[in-house]
């Protein structure tokens, strides 16, 4: 399995970094729910609660796929 410059296979990495977008756009979705209640969006707001939830659902599978691949010698040193 390939490693970049990090040490990690490619497949780690890319699961950890869209399991980092995915938290972060988590966070940053809360705000934009709160910013269309504000505005009295309610159909708009529980779109951004619908688009928090898919990325809650995508982070959690990088974590599951991440648990799979560290318990292997093929994730990178911290399998090791």
């Amino acid at each position: 399995m390939a490693t970049g410059e990090t040490g990690f296979s490619d497949v780690a990495y890319d699961l950890i970094s869209v399991q980092y977008h995915a938290l972060k756009g988590g966070h940053d979705y809360g705000q934009y729910v709160r910013d269309a209640e504000n505005a009295g969006k309610t159909e708009i707001a529980d779109f951004f609660r619908t688009v928090m939830e898919e990325d809650s659902r995508r982070a959690a599978r990088c974590h599951d796929y991440l648990v799979q691949l560290a318990a292997t010698k093929d994730a990178g040193p911290a399998a090791a």
